[in-house]
């Protein structure tokens, strides 16, 4: 079902970038684009086709849809200085309660992508599930709808979930990647390159699409192979990086200790 909802943008960062252009593609009309950032704003109002402003008096009020994408901290701030109306106003945040709306306007819910977004690499949002919430049955299906007709996955939960399911993204995604960047500059320094772990990273996030990532785990930690750990602790002189090797392991073995 397409939606004919017209939809302004507050935010022209990397996951409103992505997601306005889908939203476009999908046959929404996006009417307008704010951000604090001039070139920002104009650069994503282009690839949109619509207009932009700086300015959070010029905002066009006449929009179905306020869409904040906005990093959480600048979130409050954002909604306290625009200028209620009678639109549904939703946020795009995994860790912010969908009730920091509450006492501005009447209308507002969540439209959470699970997914970690970049300006410059498109993604396909059939497969991102949405987390949705609303404050009425009449809102939730402007959302279940919008969020349908570019997402086969659709879900509403409770804020208090979608803080533990952020939660959970962090460790998946976030740590993961900080963790793919250690054993990056660990091979660098040495001039080995980086692309020699890209088979190995791609296999293991292929692996939990047909197990689970206990039944997945493998590595000296599991087998609780204490000489391979110690020679491989020597190796590594960075402090941060050897307590982090430590805790890892020694996570990973309490988890398999009793199997």
């Amino acid at each position: 079902m397409k939606t004919q909802l017209k939809v302004v943008f507050i935010g022209s960062g990397n996951l409103a970038t992505q997601l306005s252009l889908a939203m476009k593609k999908a046959g929404v009309q996006i009417l307008q684009v704010y951000s604090r950032t001039e070139a920002h704003a104009a650069e994503l109002a282009i690839r949109l086709q619509c207009s932009w402003t700086t300015s959070t008096e010029k905002i066009r009020k006449d929009a179905d849809l306020y869409i904040f994408a906005l990093k959480d901290s600048a979130l409050e701030e954002a909604i306290r200085t625009i200028q209620p109306n009678n639109a549904l106003w939703v946020h795009t945040a995994g860790s912010v309660p969908m009730d920091i709306f509450k006492g501005h306007v009447d209308r507002y819910g969540v439209l959470y992508p699970l997914q970690t977004f970049s300006k410059k690499r498109d993604v396909d949002f059939e497969h991102i599930p949405f987390i949705l919430e609303a404050t009425s049955k009449a809102d939730e299906d402007i959302l279940y709808y919008l969020a349908s007709d570019l997402s086969r996955t659709v879900r509403f939960y409770s804020s208090e979930q979608r803080r533990y399911l952020h939660l959970s993204a962090v460790f998946a995604c976030n740590f993961t990647n900080h963790l793919y960047d250690l054993a990056g500059q660990i091979i660098t320094e040495q001039g080995i390159p980086q692309d020699l772990l890209l088979p190995l990273i791609e296999e293991t996030a292929a692996k939990v699409r047909d197990m689970t990532p206990r039944e997945a785990q493998t590595g000296p930690a599991v087998r609780y192979d204490q000489e391979v750990i110690r020679r491989q602790l020597e190796l590594l002189d960075d402090p941060e990086r050897k307590e982090l090797y430590k805790r890892l392991s020694d996570s990973i073995h309490k988890e398999f200790s009793h199997e």
